[in-house]
């Protein structure tokens, strides 16, 4: 058993059955669908066809070295907003109200090569769950290489994290594509955590998008280039589409405004209900820029996509108001950063912080 499946948070209290029956009288108010909303599609096509048009502009236009560059990050991008926009909303059940339409999106994932399978658990079940909980929420535990929370052990090179993190976060992909997701399913577990083993047919589901992923990235641009061409291409994509992917994430939740928990002790009972922990472990941003949050799939609305993970990210801004409005009448901590930058700069200030050895370093 899991240490996920012992841990437990108190009784919703009045401010998640507050907040629930104002976000539910706002669907049903607005005369938007919570899902299935045309600007969905619309945004889904205009995504798929930028990385179509990035990809064959890499293996038939790109002809010198800043066509190559500038093809590389145009495709690292559009991957990464497919990541943002379509799986995710997906892989969540909140693109549709029909289940396989929501399959045949979330594989989307699988096509630039990750596992939903894999992703779905680690991201929906483990983090969902427990953010920012030291021991179940893997995606703060990049150990021992850097230090993210109070309680993770701390060491000398530590104090260089901030310098040295994005490149790590933009070798994640390689990791990604070629390492952890065979390495979760082999282990059957996720850092700390159980994974049930995939039946038959999802098993088979993650070996043909890894083959179709590997025959679009590497086999065909090999028929017409040369190999070492090919493979610069791909280190370049995978570390545009690696330092977008992890720094968009980070800017939620490894910041200065956001809470971090260690598993309780004994009976493992957190000491607030789910939702209150949601909003103190989870940081929104740049609320007021259409633009970013069209590309991010409203990823900057964080707290909001935890507190309703199957609500179309279009209701974000919406519900933003909803929610810091709930969280102000019941003396909650609601947070967010003004800008992209001034995340950024909260990111590092962060991670400067949790590199020096006075702060709650483990021994």
């Amino acid at each position: 058993m899991s240490q996920a499946t012992k841990a437990r948070f108190l009784e919703a209290g009045l401010f998640h059955q507050s907040l629930k029956a104002r976000v539910e009288q706002y669907l049903q108010t607005s005369g938007r669908s919570p899902r299935d909303l045309p600007g969905m599609y619309l945004k889904t096509a205009l995504i798929l066809g930028w990385w179509v048009a990035s990809y064959v502009w890499l293996v038939f236009g790109a002809t010198s070295l800043w066509g190559l560059v500038g093809g590389c990050a145009s495709l690292g991008l559009a991957m990464a907003g497919i990541g943002f926009s379509i799986q995710h909303d997906a892989n969540h059940g909140s693109y549709s109200e029909r289940r396989m339409i929501n399959r045949l999106l979330g594989w989307s994932l699988d096509i630039v090569g990750g596992s939903s399978f894999v992703w779905s658990w680690k991201h929906n079940i483990f983090h969902h769950s427990h953010p920012n909980v030291v021991g179940l929420d893997e995606d703060i535990d990049i150990q021992p290489l850097c230090r993210l929370a109070p309680s993770q052990r701390l060491r000398a090179g530590h104090r260089f994290q901030h310098a040295y993190i994005w490149v790590l976060y933009g070798l994640l992909p390689l990791k990604w594509h070629f390492i952890d997701d065979f390495k979760d399913l082999i282990n059957g577990r996720i850092g700390q955590q159980k994974m049930p083993r995939p039946s038959k047919w999802k098993l088979t589901g993650i070996l043909v998008g890894k083959l179709l992923f590997y025959s679009w990235a590497l086999v065909v641009p090999a028929l017409f280039h040369p190999i070492w061409l090919v493979a610069l291409g791909y280190v370049m994509t995978a570390f545009v589409l690696g330092l977008t992917l992890s720094t968009v994430f980070q800017l939620a939740h490894c910041v200065q405004e956001a809470e971090f928990t260690d598993l309780p002790e004994g009976s493992h009972t957190f000491p607030r209900d789910w939702a209150a922990h949601q909003v103190e472990a989870t940081v929104d941003f740049a609320r007021g820029n259409p633009l970013v949050s069209w590309y991010l799939g409203g990823l900057n609305f964080q707290v909001e996509h935890h507190l309703f993970p199957r609500v179309c990210h279009l209701h974000y801004p919406a519900l933003a108001r909803i929610v810091e409005e709930t969280c102000r009448e019941h003396g909650v901590r609601y947070r967010a950063n003004e800008s992209v930058g001034a995340a950024l700069k909260s990111h590092v200030s962060w991670l400067k912080r949790m590199g020096r050895p006075t702060i709650g370093s483990a021994a």
